[in-house]
């Protein structure tokens, strides 16, 4: 037996799974956060969290048997160095042809309504049928990946400890892997320390705190980056859809693609921002390669169009002025912040890592 499945298999046998399914049971999987992220989570009522659905859904990101020619996994675009995206633009699947827009991070998928760029999908059970299933990412259908499964030496095992049954569905495969994902819960930061009154920032980093979560009123000599409007909760965003202001005429109309609505166009889902260091390339399409390219559009190079988000119209810290105009000490500052949202614990945490390595 090779080392991969020796591996799968020692991990069912510490599950508590009772041989029959008159015996059936699972271990409630609890999440564990800060209080001050809520608890308006989204679980649907028919995938709970348990813990062999959760060690289920890990092996399956992992596993490249979900597609075309063994090549690929979730874990190719999805890498937990660098907070679960893969540092591209645009991610290349089992064809090597680029997908439309960049993988984004899977952090704090436990509270997201609204998954994609666009949005388009209500869950993440909807949103895990796209890259499996789509041409250019993963290129395999469900029923190929259940009929691959089904012949392996561990799966049908794991399935039917997860859930209960005999049948090996690709239902089963989409509600394993939400479940890991709803895992990947990213609150370990130092910013979180600073929340929890257990670090204090240094100069630099505390006047790029005050500095994003305020917004600019030049009249009183407030002065802001105006990033608190779209990610100043403790998660770092919030589930909201905006043009920020990245082309007059955008090439990819974003959410306009699934309301039919002018004013959609060019608006994309705030992502969050913890990680953000390791995140890089930047924007849906990847465009900007640093935190300094991304903090000079905000401050001098948002393009005005019909769509354009009303909080960032005219948002100036001049009197008058119809930019942000932010000075080059203040970006360093808002940088400084931003690096404390680097959680290091959860780019290692072993509980999300590639099982077979």
């Amino acid at each position: 037996m090779n080392m991969r499945w020796l591996l799968i298999l020692l991990g069912l046998a510490a599950l508590p799974f009772l041989g029959s399914r008159m015996a059936f049971v699972t271990a409630p999987y609890t999440p564990v956060y800060p209080a001050y992220f809520g608890n308006r989570t989204n679980i649907p009522a028919d995938n709970p969290l348990t813990r062999e659905g959760v060690y289920l859904g890990r092996q399956l990101f992992y596993e490249t048997q979900l597609s075309a020619g063994n090549k690929i996994s979730c874990g190719s675009c999805h890498q937990q160095k660098l907070a679960f995206t893969d540092g591209k633009a645009f991610s290349t699947g089992v064809d090597s042809i680029r997908t439309d827009r960049s993988a984004m991070s899977l952090a704090n998928l436990l509270w997201v309504r609204n998954f994609f760029w666009d949005g388009r999908a209500g869950s993440l059970e909807q949103q895990a049928v796209t890259p499996l299933t789509a041409p250019h990412e993963m290129g395999q259908s469900l029923e190929q990946s259940v009929k691959k499964l089904r012949h392996t030496k561990g799966y049908p095992a794991l399935f039917r400890a997860a859930f209960g049954v005999d049948s090996l569905t690709g239902d089963q495969i989409v509600k394993a892997l939400s479940q890991f994902e709803r895992t990947l819960i990213s609150a370990n930061a130092p910013y979180d320390r600073y929340l929890e009154g257990k670090y204090q920032p240094d100069a630099a980093a505390m006047r790029g705190m005050q500095l994003f979560m305020s917004a600019p009123v030049p009249e009183r000599n407030i002065r802001g980056a105006n990033c608190g409007h779209c990610h100043g909760s403790p998660k770092l965003y919030m589930e909201l859809f905006h043009n920020n202001g990245l082309d007059s005429l955008p090439p990819d109309a974003g959410r306009e693609k699934l309301t039919g609505l002018a004013a959609d166009r060019g608006r994309f889902r705030v992502p969050t921002l913890r990680n953000i260091a390791l995140t890089a390339p930047y924007m849906h399409d990847g465009r900007f390669q640093t935190l300094e390219q991304v903090l000079d559009h905000y401050s001098e190079h948002i393009i005005s169009s019909p769509s354009l988000s009303p909080v960032l119209r005219n948002t100036s810290n001049a009197i008058g002025g119809n930019s942000l105009q932010l000075s080059n000490s203040e970006k360093k500052d808002i940088i400084a912040f931003l690096h404390l949202l680097t959680d290091s614990a959860f780019i290692s945490n072993p509980q999300f890592s590639n099982p077979f390595n």
